[in-house]
């Protein structure tokens, strides 16, 4: 199989960007990302733009790639326009990665860019309501939140203020996780807390204030056991990757020592799976799938980034990730297991709590961050001797599960 490989990545500080249009953000991680590589525009056979929120919330409908990478100086060569909920910047990449296997051409860039923060804070929350079969709304809220039957939320739970449908999803998930494996508000707590000092050593971060965990705890609640901290916020911002195959890196004269292998690219969509059918997840089957693809096992990875839209998820996903036994996760964040110099450090960035989840941008930031990881340029938060790492990003909700989930693996080359 064709090697490929990240020759250059770049990102923006995830955050709120009230006075900087889309095409900024846009154009200052392309800027990163060729410099980083150090190519230029012209090197670039083909381009694919994630972006979610361009059409609700700027009114660009249609062809949002032509439009944004057309005012940064890409124009000319194929653009694809890519939407996958919160994993369009992974599936991105992913496309990026099966052109040039395909060889269609050997250099090709990936960007992801988002606006979220608007006037209309009702409209981009609303945003989320697509996220699942909007036919169907009513009845797949009303699955997903049965799945925290049995765990009666305390009194004075509950926000009085709006927010997203999905943090009530969240909370069912992690209620059923409760009552299925005894996890606990606290250890849920661990990993919000685990980030967000992560993500005081991230220059990138939208958050950079530590938390401890009774901080976290008696933060204003959302809705039982999730508390404003554990959630993702609201992010403008982009992130943009130049990949390549061997050609292509010979071709921009790209330094083999900082170009990081892609080891395997996987992506997944969900199946009408029972809840209690934990071995089935979408997750862990792109999982599995990646590390055979990549001829690794679970105990070689040294860094990894998940998909922590809220807590939880990081707990869901270290187990789908085969990083801790099927109900540990809870118990494992609190010992430490998962914080920079323990077992298994994931998200050293912040995660998407910290760090910001512009949706479009969320994949590729989270590779930008084991990019530099692997480098060993992550100074303050470095993980010492990373050679492995593993990404994780899901997008919307079917069934029980995530709509779409992308598994990267990445090697020091």
């Amino acid at each position: 199989m064709t090697e490929v490989y990240i020759a250059g990545i770049g990102m923006t500080v995830f955050g709120r960007h009230l006075d900087r249009p889309l095409e900024d953000l846009a154009g200052e991680a392309l800027r990163g990302a060729l410099s980083d590589a150090g190519c230029d525009r012209k090197d670039m056979g083909s381009a694919f733009y994630a972006g979610t929120t361009n059409g609700p919330l700027q009114g660009q409908l249609a062809i949002p790639g032509q439009v944004v990478l057309g005012k940064i100086g890409i124009e000319g060569i194929p653009i694809f326009n890519v939407e996958n909920a919160c994993a369009s910047g992974s599936t991105a990449v992913h496309l990026a990665i099966q052109s040039l296997r395909a060889g269609s051409t050997d250099v090709v860039l990936a960007l992801g860019a988002e606006k979220m923060n608007i006037p209309d804070r009702a409209a981009a929350l609303a945003l989320f309501e697509a996220g699942w079969d909007v036919s169907r709304a009513e009845e797949n809220f009303a699955t997903l939140v049965r799945m925290g039957d049995g765990v009666v939320p305390p009194d004075g739970s509950e926000s009085g203020h709006p927010y997203s449908r999905f943090m009530s999803v969240y909370a069912a998930m992690s209620r059923h996780h409760m009552k299925t494996w005894g996890t606990t508000q606290r250890q849920i707590a661990a990993v919000s807390a685990k980030n967000h000092q992560h993500s005081v050593r991230n220059p990138f971060s939208q958050f950079r204030m530590p938390y401890t965990i009774e901080e976290i705890l008696a933060a204003p609640p959302i809705t039982y056991p999730i508390t404003l901290p554990m959630c993702a916020p609201l992010s403008d911002g982009a992130a943009a990757v130049v990949l390549c195959t061997e050609d292509g890196l010979r071709r921009i004269g790209g330094a083999r020592s900082r170009a990081i292998r892609v080891a395997a690219s996987v992506m997944r969509s969900f199946t009408h799976r029972g809840v209690d059918e934990f071995d089935q997840s979408i997750g862990r089957l792109a999982a599995q799938q990646a590390y055979d693809a990549a001829g690794l096992a679970p105990g070689d990875i040294d860094v990894a980034e998940v998909h922590d839209a809220s807590a939880m998820g990081e707990i869901i996903q270290a187990e789908n990730l085969g990083l801790t036994p099927t109900g540990t996760g809870g118990a494992a964040a609190e010992r430490g297991e998962f914080t920079i110099g323990g077992r298994i450090p994931i998200n050293p960035s912040g995660g998407l709590e910290s760090k910001g989840h512009p949706l479009g941008a969320t994949g590729i930031g989270q590779l930008f961050e084991l990019t530099t990881q692997l480098r060993g340029e992550a100074g303050a938060r470095q993980v010492e001797g990373a050679r492995h790492a593993i990404q994780e990003n899901g997008g919307g909700l079917v069934g029980v599960e995530e709509a779409t989930v992308a598994v990267h693996i990445l090697s020091r080359a």
